[in-house]
C-alpha cells in the first residue's frame, strides 16, 4: 500500500506532474482548503475499475433521495487506453477518513491540488 502524494497545480507556467502506478491498495489525503482532481489513465488492454472508499463513510442523507448507503465506495470504471478524472469534492461523502484506492492495480494516478 503506498500514499499518493499530491501535486501542487497551482504553479506559474509548466510543472513536473509525477505519475503514480497504483497497487491492489492505495492512499490519498483529502485536503478540504483545495480544490483536487484524481486523474487516474489505463495503459492496459481491457478496463479496469477503481474503488475510492474512505474508512469513515456510511451513509449521507440525498435530498429527494433519502438515506444513501456509501460503505461499499465509489466505483470508477477506466476503460482500456483512456483516462478518467474526479474532482474529489463532487464524491466527498466516499471520501471520509483515510481513503483508500483499491482494486486497480497497474492504473496510473495523478492527485492535483488546485
Amino acid at each position: 500500500m503506498a500514499a499518493i502524494t499530491s501535486i501542487n497545480a497551482g504553479q506559474v507556467g509548466p510543472f513536473a506532474a509525477a505519475i503514480t502506478t497504483l497497487s491492489a491498495d492505495d492512499t490519498i489525503t483529502i485536503n478540504t482548503r483545495k480544490k483536487q482532481l484524481l486523474v487516474l489513465t489505463n495503459t492496459t488492454g481491457g478496463p479496469l475499475t477503481a474503488t475510492i472508499d474512505g474508512s469513515g463513510g456510511t451513509t449521507v442523507n440525498a435530498p429527494g433521495v433519502g438515506s444513501v448507503d456509501v460503505t461499499a465506495g465509489k466505483a470508477i470504471v477506466v476503460a482500456a487506453g483512456l483516462s478518467v478524472a474526479v474532482q474529489l469534492a463532487t464524491i466527498s461523502a466516499y471520501c471520509q477518513g483515510v481513503v483508500h484506492i483499491t482494486g486497480a492495480a497497474t492504473l496510473k494516478a495523478q492527485l492535483f491540488d488546485i
